[in-house]
């Protein structure tokens, strides 16, 4: 088995604020091996997108305290030195962040800021690189590429903002892509678009890819892996068939179920059915609870052990049902391999379905629902 392009194991990010110290992630282990797509899925606030600046040394030392490991080829992004990470940054690893206007320099030219990046990484003249900023808005689908290079962020809408954020993060071929809410402000069919765009530079470089995002259709069209993050925690991992056809953990149960089933039966009168909500709020990570991250907000509840322990990520036993059994003893501290043969993994002693949740889970999110339209 080929080696993997990230591993991550027992990453934990502690955060001072004023109210406190905030645990924001605990503990992540996870995988991402060349050419795969693991999909991190979860709420606002859950971790998601501090676990990935944690790893490329984005978050301010004075506030942020990181342990852990991050092998990135190898080589431990959480033990480099500022120099080196930025050399790393761009070639080694590429990130399209959440908020395309945050991530642009307001007074500097789209490209400007192209070209720099892919100077900064490689031996090319200006006009070569300026060559290469163009064809690169040309393949995220920017109109009229060679004016867009001498326009202004402000000048642009947001999505055209978003596509020249995810051509700066292509720009130097990433070993790694890390992909924040990447299509989140574009249509559908620019979406297809880019997911292509990234699946062929997967296909060429075998680049491996983490995608954040709150689309549950997006991710069953293109992730080979699901990560669900809740409280900082991984609450359920496993190929993307096993954890949206066969969620094991309440909180996916919920997720899924909020989502609209096109294939329920209407009410007698016409009515269509409620969507399933998950109760409460998350918890402040600055006041987790002691055992079971999501026991406050549970609804199944079934073994008291969820208020005091914290249960450990298990493999599921792979038998009919949504939610699938925990077997006993089968508990992984450690990265895992990717592939077909990873094991359904889930934090929870609830083995039954929260009420109401069973019959969204596999239809709620057909692979037809993502914009690139099949199978990977």
């Amino acid at each position: 088995m080929s080696e993997p392009v990230l591993a991550v194991e027992d990453l934990r990010v502690r955060l001072r604020t004023p109210r406190g110290l905030a645990d924001v992630v605990n503990g992540l282990s996870y995988t991402v091996g060349p050419g795969e797509t693991v999909a991190v899925v979860g709420e606002s606030g859950s971790g998601k997108s501090v676990s990935v600046l944690a790893l490329l040394g984005l978050l301010p030392a004075r506030v942020a305290t990181v342990t852990g490991t991050a092998l990135l080829q190898g080589e431990d992004l959480l033990a480099m030195s500022p120099d080196r990470l930025r050399q790393v940054r761009g070639p080694g690893a590429g990130m399209v962040f959440q908020d395309p206007m945050t991530s642009l320099n307001p007074v500097l030219t789209i490209g400007r800021q192209l070209v720099e990046g892919i100077r900064a990484h490689g031996d090319v003249s200006k006009a070569a690189a300026r060559s290469r900023a163009a064809d690169l808005l040309r393949e995220v689908g920017l109109p009229d590429p060679d004016r867009a290079l001498d326009r202004y962020p402000h000048e642009l809408s947001g999505g055209m903002r978003q596509r020249v954020v995810i051509a700066i993060a292509l720009s130097n071929s990433p070993s790694l892509l890390i992909a924040d809410e990447a299509t989140t402000a574009l249509d559908v069919t620019v979406q297809a678009q880019i997911i292509d765009l990234v699946e062929k530079l997967q296909a060429d470089h075998g680049t491996g890819v983490i995608w954040i995002t709150h689309d549950l259709g997006v991710v069953a069209g293109i992730a080979d892996r699901v990560l669900v993050m809740y409280g900082g925690r991984c609450v359920e991992d496993g190929t993307v068939d096993d954890v949206l056809e066969r969620p094991a953990h309440p909180y996916t149960r919920g997720l899924l179920g909020s989502l609209p089933d096109l294939a329920a039966p209407v009410g007698p009168d016409g009515e269509v059915p409620e969507l399933t909500a998950v109760p409460g709020l998350p918890p402040p990570p600055t006041d987790l609870p002691p055992g079971c991250v999501f026991w406050p907000r549970c609804p199944v509840r079934s073994d008291p052990r969820c208020e005091h322990e914290q249960p450990p990520l298990a493999v599921v036993s792979r038998g009919p049902g949504t939610a699938g059994a925990i077997a006993s003893g089968a508990t992984s501290s450690g990265a895992h391999e990717g592939g077909a043969h990873l094991p359904h993994r889930a934090a929870t002693w609830c083995a039954e379905g929260a009420p109401g949740t069973e019959s969204h889970a596999a239809g709620g999110t057909s692979r037809a629902a993502s914009p690139s339209g099949g199978d990977r």
